[in-house]
Parts: C-alpha cells; structure tokens; sequence
C-alpha cells in the first residue's frame, strides 16, 4: 500500500458532507497530502476541485457504484478510502466489496444497522483475511458514543464489572441523506432485527465474560437535569462490539444509551413525532411520500452549522468506583462528522504503526483507539473527565 500514488480516495465529493470532508483534508489534511476524488461525474468532481486550497494535491477519477470495475480502478490507487454515498444500504456494498478485493481500507459515515450487519456477515472474513481493515460509523455515529465509553473504560479500574450511561445532547440540522437513511431504515425495521439476530449468531461467543445492556426506559434524570429518553440508534450495538472485542471492558460490561431532552413538552412532542413517522414508515405509499419530504444533497446552511453542538456525557461504575466523563464539540451531523470522518481516515493512512494488529469488519475503539482520540482532540473535539 506505500507504493499507491494517492494517500486517500474520497467517494461522494460532490455530496454534501463529501463536500466537507474534501474542505476539511484540504485545510487540515498534512503536507503532501495525495486525496483522489472520485464519483460518477467528472464535471462536478472539477467544480468541487477547484473550490478546494491546495487544489494541486487533489485528483479526480470517474467511477459509479453500478460498475464494479471502475470502483475497484479507482480505489485500488489509493490507501483509504472515505465514502459518504448513502443511503448504504443502496449503495454501500459494492464499495465495501471493491475495498477487500483492492485490499484498501474503508471509512464511511453509516448509522444504518442492518448494512454495518449484512457487511460483517458478507465481508467480514474476507476482510480479515486480507489484512484490510473496514470502519463503518466514522461520524457522529458512532465516534463520541463509542470512543467516549472505550475513554471512560480506561480510566476505570481493570478487571471490574463496568456500567457504563451515556446522555446525548445535540444542536444542528438534519441533511437530506441522513433524513432518508432513518426513514427507509424504520421502513425495514423486520429486516433490521432479522439480520442482528443473524449476526449475532454467527459471533464467536465470549469465555469468562458478559456484555449486554442496562435496558433503558423513559425517565427523568437528575444527574443531567433533564428527561433520558432511550434512543434506539446504532451506537449501543457500535459498543458492544467494541467491548466484545476488548478484554479491558471487564467481566460484565454493561451499556445504555439516552437522548438528553430538557423539556417535557419537547419530550413528548419528539416521542410522538418519531412515533407517526415510524408508523407511516411501513407502508410502502406513505414511505414514498416521506422520502419526497426531503431530498438527498441537501444540509443546514453555515449558520445553522456554526451554531451547532453536541455533547456526550458518560456516568460509570466499577466496584467501588463511580466517574463522569464527557466528549463535545461542535454541530455533530455536518462539521464535526466531516472531521471525525477525515481524521479517521488519516489515522488509518498515518498511523499504522500504531494501530492495533487487526483486520476485519471493526469499530474506530478496536480499529484505531488511542490514536484517533488523541487525532480527534487535536482537532477540537474534547474527552474529559468531568466528575466523579
């Protein structure tokens, strides 16, 4: 892979968040940086090209998800690949397909269980097989989720039973891709489980230790002063596959995951809201029309951006020992997804030689750990101890 002419491929740059992660390699990337551009038109590659600082490291290949040959050209010329063509579940197996037979390694900015699931079943072996590592989540989901509870792990003592509480507030907008992958993933809610509970019975299972969840339920929470409302994304499972993996999350780990909402009628109006859309989700007409709500390629302006912030705060226990942690930083869906993605991609490009010694479909805690948080803090984004 030192032999390739480019450090990064980038697919999805004339997307939205693909157009802020090829600004944020631009302005951020380090010296010398090689970043390929690829998608299926090479005139909006151009146009995005040229908006970019340091435009002259910035190259451009035409290739389309539907032409297999073409990924794997492009992909094969570069050591990461970032790719923010969503909805995955559409569109993200061939490029997951092209990456372990280019032998390239994969981020991406997922939070679509039933692909990250159908992905290690498919791909997962073949993956590991040839020393590729494939990160799906390297966005808002699932980074300060789980590299937060792979920090707060660490401060804890070894050997413990861990609980672990994590309590997400955001501000921000909501972009048009990120709106259609939750309305066809609760479309497929069956599906979903059909395919967990067919991943989780092909995992190895664990000797001599437990990880599982502290069933979440609705309730108003003092330790944050405001209502915990469980939130049923794919982070939990993002976790529990790093403390499957990692021996320092204890014996018996133990995780539930909140949504931080102040206001009661805030509360309700969001249960409810979430509700109805879940509801005419599962119908094929009603979906339809849902989907036309909001189309893909469109996100919240820079103002709205600019305001944007999002914190993730962890309340554990280990035997005797009880601590808070926090990981925040600034509007999470666009901005700080776009830096999480490119430092994550870096980080695999970079640091090698610091990584862990694995391969396969992995997490950024098992893929990358130390070595992104110490990336991500660099960036802005901060972990702290806040408590006890």
């Amino acid at each position: 892979m030192s032999n390739r002419p480019y450090d990064l491929a980038l697919l999805g740059a004339t997307g939205f968040t693909g157009q802020l992660t090829a600004a944020y390699l631009a302005e951020h990337g380090p010296p010398g940086l090689k970043v390929l551009l690829v998608g299926r038109n090479l005139a909006k590659l151009e146009k995005v090209q040229a908006g970019l600082r340091n435009r002259e490291n910035f190259f451009l290949a035409q290739a389309d998800v539907g032409d297999p040959a073409s990924l794997i050209k492009a992909i094969s010329q570069a050591r990461v690949l970032i790719t923010t063509v969503g909805p995955f579940d559409q569109y993200g197996e061939p490029v997951v397909a092209a990456c372990v037979e280019a032998g390239t390694d994969y981020v991406d900015i997922t939070g679509e269980p039933q692909f990250v699931d159908r992905m290690i079943l498919r791909y997962g072996a073949a993956a590991e097989a040839k020393g590729v590592r494939i990160v799906p989540c390297c966005g808002f989901d699932s980074i300060p989720h789980d590299l937060g509870v792979y920090y707060t792990v660490k401060l804890l003592p070894e050997g413990e039973p861990l609980r672990i509480e994590g309590f997400v507030r955001a501000k921000g907008g909501v972009s048009g891709g990120t709106y259609q992958s939750a309305v066809n993933a609760m479309g497929k809610a069956k599906e979903v489980q059909a395919v967990r509970k067919e991943r989780r019975r092909a995992e190895v299972p664990l000797i001599g230790r437990k990880v599982g969840s502290l069933y979440p339920k609705l309730h108003y929470e003092p330790r944050i002063k405001a209502w915990a409302v469980p939130f049923p994304s794919i982070d939990p499972d993002v976790i529990a596959r790093s403390a499957r993996t990692l021996d320092r999350y204890g014996p018996d780990f133990r995780y539930a995951h909140y949504l931080s909402v102040k206001k009661a009628s805030t509360m309700a109006t969001l249960v409810g809201g979430v509700g109805v859309v879940f509801a005419l989700a599962q119908l094929a007409p009603t979906r339809r029309l849902l989907l036309k709500l909001k189309s893909s390629g469109e996100g919240p302006d820079e103002a709205t951006r600019a305001a944007g912030r999002f914190e993730v705060r962890f309340f554990a226990q280990a035997g005797g020992t009880s601590l808070v942690t926090r990981v925040h930083g600034g509007e999470p869906g666009y901005s700080e997804t776009a830096k999480m993605l490119g430092e994550s991609a870096l980080c695999l490009a970079f640091d090698r030689e610091r990584l862990p010694a694995r391969a396969g479909l992995l997490t950024t805690a098992t893929a990358m750990g130390d070595p992104l948080i110490e990336r991500l803090q660099k960036a802005g984004i901060t972990f702290e101890r806040v408590g006890a």
